[in-house]
């Protein structure tokens, strides 16, 4: 690892060192109540307790389990369906509205009725994870594709390629830059809509536990659950989807490595 690398997850670390602090501070210092803010130390106890009792793991596992598959629908068809309507214009100026439509009303203002169709369970999470990430992703290849010059498609046709060559080799190659930024959008969506989801649509889950911890004035595992869901998703964020995103412009965008 680089030496500025090294500095930047430092100086990244730094916000995080000083609210860590500021939080013992109160918590020791001013001797607030358990139940409106425990201290860290209380919240490292409930986090060790439910980790050995297996339940986080089994939160933490079906919560990624539910964003893997509301994600996967929405990758393909938000990139099939937007690769139709970017090459299809009229087509898309007809899907374009209704689209723009549906992406304003959040995901997360479809849970009363994915409860009232589906129930409580992995269906109606699905449902509103897929309502939260598949517009972005829809929308960014559909502008991914028609940014493509027209030039290049000419270039093909003119070799003698056909469709297939066209789609496969110029438009989705021209189009993922755009993709992958509304994949990385769309998760980061999707996610804060899955957690939402299992407040109230679902019996397990992250979102679930700081349900179920409410109930019973637990904000030692409120503050764990919360915890967990921001760190998870910081890691999924600059392990993958960044640095995926990062190679994606530089291999197919504009910007190119010195």
């Amino acid at each position: 690892m680089t030496r500025t690398r090294l500095q930047e997850i430092g100086l990244g670390a730094m916000p995080f060192a000083g609210l860590l602090a500021a939080w013992w501070a109160i918590t020791n210092l001013v001797h607030v109540s358990m139940a409106t803010l425990p201290s860290p130390a209380a919240v490292w106890a409930a986090a060790s307790g439910l980790w050995s009792t297996g339940e986080l793991q089994t939160d933490i596992l079906t919560s990624l389990g539910r964003i893997a598959l509301g994600a996967g629908v929405s990758i393909v068809l938000g990139i099939g369906l937007g690769l139709i309507a970017g090459l299809n214009r009229p087509l898309g100026d007809l899907l374009l509205p209704l689209a723009s439509f549906f992406n304003s009303v959040s995901g997360i203002a479809w849970i009363p009725l994915a409860i009232t169709w589906f129930g409580l369970g992995t269906v109606a999470v699905t449902f509103i994870i897929v309502n939260a990430v598949f517009f972005l992703i829809f929308f960014n290849t559909v502008l991914g594709v028609r940014s493509v010059p027209r030039i290049m498609e000419q270039a093909v046709r003119t070799l003698g390629g056909g469709y297939r060559e066209l789609i496969l080799h110029v438009f989705l190659p021209g189009a993922l830059p755009h993709i992958m930024s509304g994949i990385r959008s769309g998760l980061g969506f999707g996610w804060r809509a899955l957690i939402a989801a299992e407040l109230i649509a679902a019996t397990s889950g992250l979102g679930f536990l700081i349900y179920d911890a409410s109930n019973f004035l637990r904000s030692d595992r409120i503050l764990t659950g919360i915890l967990i869901i921001g760190v998870i998703w910081m890691i999924i964020d600059n392990l993958a989807l960044k640095p995926l995103e990062r190679r994606t412009v530089e291999r197919w965008g504009t910007v190119r490595t010195l």
